[in-house]
């Protein structure tokens, strides 16, 4: 889940980077995208690894039939991880997301005022894939990471194994949404297809 949040943010930074830069996009270096690659998943195991060296534990989630982080427990050590992941695998790659997709946003309307018919199809185009993007990152993700501060800072049985299933399976489902969005509403890949 967290290479997926991270990867996001990756994607939305080149992608910002590619589109407003000088220089072409090198279809034939690929030395970006395994910096990208690696990038998120190097940031996804410093922060998913922890509970394996004490900080926080891992444990069943809902009913049992999951596997995640302890949310449960009450105990300063697990809280302060549970707040961590939130500000730095949630709130942090959002932001990226959101500041990128905003400059590229306005990168483009420059560009459109210049050229007024070609422009404003493109603006379009990539307004609906950055609302589509945000959006379903946020119904995908704000949900679990609700229920995760609730079950950690609320009352204790305020959520139950069957409450937290559907956030759970929504987090856990959203690397199956992001490329089906990102394929259909990017131009480019779907000339490819």
């Amino acid at each position: 889940g967290i290479v997926s949040l991270i990867s996001l943010a990756v994607l939305s930074y080149e992608r910002y980077c590619t589109m407003t830069g000088t220089t072409e996009a090198d279809t034939k270096n690929y030395r970006k995208t395994w910096t990208g690659i690696i990038l998120s998943w190097t940031y996804s195991l410093v922060w998913t690894s922890p509970p394996l060296f004490g900080w926080s534990s891992y444990g069943p989630e809902g009913p049992g039939a999951m596997c995640s982080v302890n949310w449960h427990s009450k105990d300063i050590n697990n809280a302060s991880y549970i707040v961590c992941l939130f500000i730095f695998c949630l709130v942090i790659p959002f932001v990226i997301i959101v500041y990128s997709y905003g400059k590229l946003l306005c990168a483009i309307r420059r560009v459109s005022g210049i050229n007024k018919g070609m422009g404003r199809t493109r603006e379009q185009r990539v307004l609906i894939m950055v609302v589509v993007m945000v959006i379903c990152f946020l119904l995908c993700w704000l949900p679990y990471a609700t229920v995760a501060l609730i079950a950690t800072f609320g009352k204790p049985g305020l959520i139950t194994p069957a409450a937290s299933i559907i956030p759970s399976i929504l987090a856990k489902s959203s690397t199956v949404y992001n490329p089906i969005i990102y394929i259909f509403l990017n131009k480019q890949v779907s000339k490819i297809l």
